[in-house]
């Protein structure tokens, strides 16, 4: 493994910032297709190493960044956007985009209408350049049997993580200013940490959600991903907001880039290597001790603890299978063939559970729910490591230990992430350096459900913190 990033780094109109392409297209000093282009020509020079976008809408975009600029010319404002490339996850409709899933099981032609989260984005002005890459029906390795494999930007023989991994490694490779995920069990978050970006799970009901075979559903969500905290809060202003069909969703009157431009830590902060249950790897362990020591000088005082969530682990992985179940009975068992092995373990297993079962899992997640509400009750925020593991071979699925510690499922390896998905709380992957190897290093905040305002100006000042010399 080279210690060297494996692409040079993107100058001019790519180096800046979605909030400052923003500014200079409102200058006049540039144009959504001077950005678009841009986008293109670095996606076609770096893509063939490192697999990010492999569903590609060029020329549309194209022709939307010149309609945006005649509205401009007619005496219309930019929208809040100013047309911004833009990658969406492969598993979400784009209006005249093919969507794959990844699979062959969901591999469809293209919609008349984009989901709901890409529809506010594309009227608040985003243009889509692709679609990136994913994994295929579930898992956190960002490989598929249509597309192959998404490779991590600065180590391209590791994994970028997933399932959002071709959306992380777009923005790590400045092919994009913002990227589009969804997230279970930390599909935003663990490819953001694997390769040095943000990414934000919020709480269920504020990003509308596409159609969902179960739409009583709380863990599945859609998110932001941005290279700085305060882009991925001017993208969720853009793709929050109310819509009827999702039945969680609500208006939300906060401005998230509010948040972002008012940095400041919070009152009690609570920080926790392993969540007191969790094998994590002592590299990951050293890197977080070395940025929470980098914080507390800067004036961030922390306590030691976190809220008890013994038993979870169990829980996710019973709702996990009804949930997948549920999903894919339609399927079950004459597409076998068509599944990965890790799903067919899933469902399987959802396939295994007896009433009983099913009825102690959420007996137990509503006890655990109300213990994480009780911890929030006099702790702000948690600080926890986002990953428990560092970036691996892309050609392996899952690692199989951690630190001698077996990984029985291939869910195992992402519960720092899943336990949070499990009880609806928010949490924001937040780059926090790199290590000794030069892996990024991510911070992973917490809080409960509805405090997005807060993790995102925290999130901002620990984005200072580090962005200031040590």
């Amino acid at each position: 493994m080279s210690d060297a990033p494996s692409l040079a780094p993107s100058t001019g109109i790519l180096a800046l910032s979605a909030v400052d392409a923003i500014a200079e297209i409102r200058k006049g000093h540039l144009s959504p297709l001077d950005v678009v282009d841009a986008a293109i020509d670095r996606i076609e020079a770096t893509d063939a190493g490192i697999n990010a976008i492999p569903v590609r809408c060029f020329e549309a975009a194209r022709g939307e960044a010149r309609r945006l600029m005649e509205k401009k010319a007619s005496g219309e404002d930019w929208p809040l956007l100013c047309g911004l490339p833009l990658a969406v996850k492969d598993n979400t409709d784009v209006a005249g985009v093919p969507t794959s899933g990844g699979s062959a099981l969901t591999a469809r032609g293209a919609p008349e209408i984009s989901n709901p989260a890409i529809d506010r984005l594309q009227r608040n002005g985003a243009i889509v350049v692709g679609k990136s890459n994913l994994s295929e029906l579930g898992g956190a390795n960002t490989t598929n049997a249509l597309f192959g494999a998404t490779r991590n930007p600065f180590f391209p023989a590791l994994t970028a993580g997933g399932s959002s991994g071709g959306s992380a490694a777009a923005l790590a490779a400045h092919q994009v200013y913002l990227a589009h995920g969804n997230d279970v069990g930390g599909s935003l978050r663990t490819p953001a940490a694997f390769c040095g970006v943000a990414g934000l799970r919020p709480t269920p009901g504020l990003v509308p959600r596409k159609p969902l075979s179960d739409p009583f559903d709380t863990v599945f969500v859609e998110g932001p991903m941005a290279r700085t905290i305060p882009d991925l809060a001017l993208m969720l202003d853009a793709m929050a907001g109310f819509h009827p069909p999702d039945l969680l969703s609500r208006k939300h009157p906060a401005s998230f880039r509010n948040a972002a431009a008012r940095p400041g830590w919070t009152g009690r902060i609570a920080v926790s290597e392993d969540l007191g249950l969790l094998p994590v790897d002592r590299n990951i362990r050293s890197a977080f001790r070395g940025a929470i020591d980098r914080l507390q000088p800067a004036g961030c005082r922390m306590s030691e603890t976190a809220p008890d969530l013994a038993g979870l682990p169990r829980v996710i992985r019973a709702l996990r299978g009804l949930a997948y179940l549920a999903t894919w009975g339609r399927l079950w068992p004459q597409s076998r063939a068509a599944f990965t092995p890790e799903v067919v373990g899933d469902i399987a297993h959802g396939e295994s559970l007896s009433a009983t079962d099913i009825a102690a899992a959420i007996e137990q997640r509503a006890v655990i729910y109300r213990r994480m509400q009780d911890f929030f009750g006099d702790i702000d925020i948690l600080i926890c490591p986002t990953v428990q593991v560092a970036p691996f071979p892309v050609e392996i699925m899952w690692p199989a230990e951690i630190e001698g510690t077996a990984s029985k499922i291939y869910i195992d390896w992402i519960m720092i992430t899943y336990v949070w998905s499990i009880l609806g709380c928010p949490a924001l992957a937040v780059p926090a350096g790199r290590d000794g190897a030069g892996m990024p290093v991510s911070l992973q905040v917490v809080g409960p459900p509805h405090s997005e305002e807060r993790l995102i100006s925290f999130a901002a000042r620990i984005e200072q913190a580090f962005s200031s010399p040590s």
